[in-house]
């Protein structure tokens, strides 16, 4: 069976891989699978050739800033997201304040 790809992925685990392992220039990379010269950087650095997850995160509520809700109790990112619905106020100024 065949590698599910969501619909903007511009590369497979193999040439994931075949990235990782090469010793080329960026720009002939990036040439070489055509995608964007950042894209093989990213893979480069990576441990795994395998996609990170995306969407929320367990314990972070809807639209939650992931940076914030990492250090925050539930009661606190509770109240975060009360106080920003009321004043809306931005997560930097919410964060500054607590």
């Amino acid at each position: 069976m065949g590698q599910v790809l969501h619909g903007s992925a511009r590369t497979t685990e193999a040439v994931r891989r075949a990235i990782q392992h090469s010793q080329e220039s960026l720009r002939v990379l990036a040439q070489r699978h055509g995608i964007n010269q950042k894209t093989v950087a990213k893979w480069k650095n990576r441990i795994s050739a395998t996609d990170l997850p995306t969407g929320p995160r367990a314990g972070c509520g809807a639209g939650a800033d992931r940076t914030v809700c990492a250090c925050l109790s539930v009661g606190e990112v509770a109240l975060r997201q009360a106080i920003r619905t009321r004043n809306l106020k931005s997560a930097a100024d919410i964060g500054a304040a607590l």
